[in-house]
């Protein structure tokens, strides 16, 4: 199994790892698309003016545009890490045992807006660029990024894949059709969606599949484990979703 996490507008500074490779990230079918967006960014942030305009950045946010300049010599850490926010501190990776972070490793993609899904344990570093920014010289994301995602994914040949993700960042890099997948929303027991708890409810959903560890190769599989542990998942009326269903 492989699960797709969104990333978090939120980041922790900082970083003791190597600056960024783009030879070493995972899904590396996308090495050169990464490089397009790394170097567009990278060259957006020589004029702070203009970043700020088209990063649709305030005036207290504006020491971002730093983190893009910097994006290919800063030092870096795990993506898992990196990210902060609801669903990453739920998910609370730092606190967890070696052998759960290696789980999350192999399992986990976080799907970022420069560099597409990257593994969870992949270096980055902290910058700042949304799924609908539009960068000068390369076409907008979704356009940039959607089918060569899509292909990347495929190519892992994965037996099932669990998304977590916003629908902004499924527009990036949707499963494809062959692929086995179901997408997630979190609801009450009456169907209504949440968004304050969606994030947590994600988050925790992922930490207890790590320090489980299990071996899930399809949605029969996930749907054994989750009863083994209390989670709710049930079939949604839309096509390939499920419903984490957790109290009001």
């Amino acid at each position: 199994m492989k699960i797709l996490l969104p990333p978090s507008e939120t980041k922790r500074p900082g970083g003791a790892g190597a600056p960024l490779d783009l030879d070493r990230l995972a899904l590396p079918a996308l090495r050169d698309r990464r490089r397009a967006v790394a170097d567009a960014l990278v060259g957006l942030a020589g004029d702070p003016t203009l970043a700020q305009r088209v990063l649709k950045l305030s005036d207290k946010q504006a020491g971002d545009i730093a983190h893009n300049r910097e994006l290919l010599t800063a030092p870096t850490m795990p993506a898992v890490d990196r990210y902060t926010g609801v669903l990453y501190d739920a998910l609370d990776a730092t606190s967890l045992s070696s052998a759960s972070r290696r789980w999350l490793a192999g399992h986990v993609w976080i799907h970022s807006a420069p560099l597409g899904p990257v593994g969870a344990l992949d270096g980055i570093p902290a910058y700042r660029l949304a799924a609908g920014t539009s960068l000068p010289g390369i076409p907008p994301l979704r356009r940039h990024w959607a089918e060569a995602t899509s292909a990347a994914i495929a190519s892992e040949e994965p037996d099932f894949v669990l998304d977590l993700r916003s629908e902004a960042y499924v527009a990036l890099g949707p499963i494809p059709a062959d692929v086995d997948s179901s997408y997630v929303r979190v609801v009450t027991e009456h169907g209504k969606a949440l968004n304050h708890f969606n994030k947590k409810s994600k988050g925790m959903l992922v930490r207890a599949l790590a320090e489980d560890r299990p071996r899930i190769a399809s949605l029969r599989a996930l749907r054994t484990w989750a009863e083994s542990r209390g989670v709710v998942l049930r079939d949604s009326s839309e096509r390939a979703t499920l419903e984490l269903v957790v109290a009001e």
